[in-house]
């Protein structure tokens, strides 16, 4: 669905909205700012650890949350609670140095975690494996779409 730039009324003062047309899948949610996001992750259970310990988007040993989608911050909460689970790392998120795409960290869609037994059991055991991805690593499919390929040091999750 396309939203245009509007004309939105404020306390009787006419604002102008962005003049360019942004996509936005009803699935996929809305961008959120790195503030946004960990307002709902961490009170969630659900923090961030990075090599660089730090959150900007444009450094490859940074965790970034800015410009991931609502729809991937709320499916890994999902996740996390229907797993059982008490906590949940994040290990990769919207920062540079992840492959590019449609469906990529990059536009929000994907998110990295750690790897925990339970989860781990929670994924192979709900979800349908499917083939390998084209790297070889293996992939599980959610009946929503959504994919979890183990990548060995980390879960690569795709929410759509």
């Amino acid at each position: 669905m396309k939203f245009f730039a509007s004309v939105v009324s404020v306390l009787g003062l006419a604002v102008l909205a962005s003049a360019s047309p942004v996509d936005v899948e009803a699935r996929s949610g809305v961008p959120l700012t790195q503030a946004q996001a960990e307002a709902r992750l961490i009170p969630n259970g659900i923090t961030a650890v990075s090599s660089g310990g730090c959150t900007n988007r444009n450094i490859a040993s940074c965790t970034s949350y800015d410009g991931i989608l609502s729809g991937t911050v709320e499916g890994v909460i999902t996740l996390k609670n229907a797993a059982g689970l008490s906590s949940l790392i994040v290990t990769g998120g919207t920062e540079v140095g992840h492959a590019a795409g449609t469906y990529s960290h990059s536009t929000g869609y994907k998110i990295d975690v750690r790897h925990s037994t339970g989860l781990d059991n929670y994924i192979t055991r709900t979800f349908t494996r499917i083939a390998n991805r084209g790297d070889g690593y293996p992939q599980w499919q959610a009946a929503s779409g959504n994919l979890y390929c183990d990548e060995g040091s980390h879960w690569d999750i795709t929410y759509f």
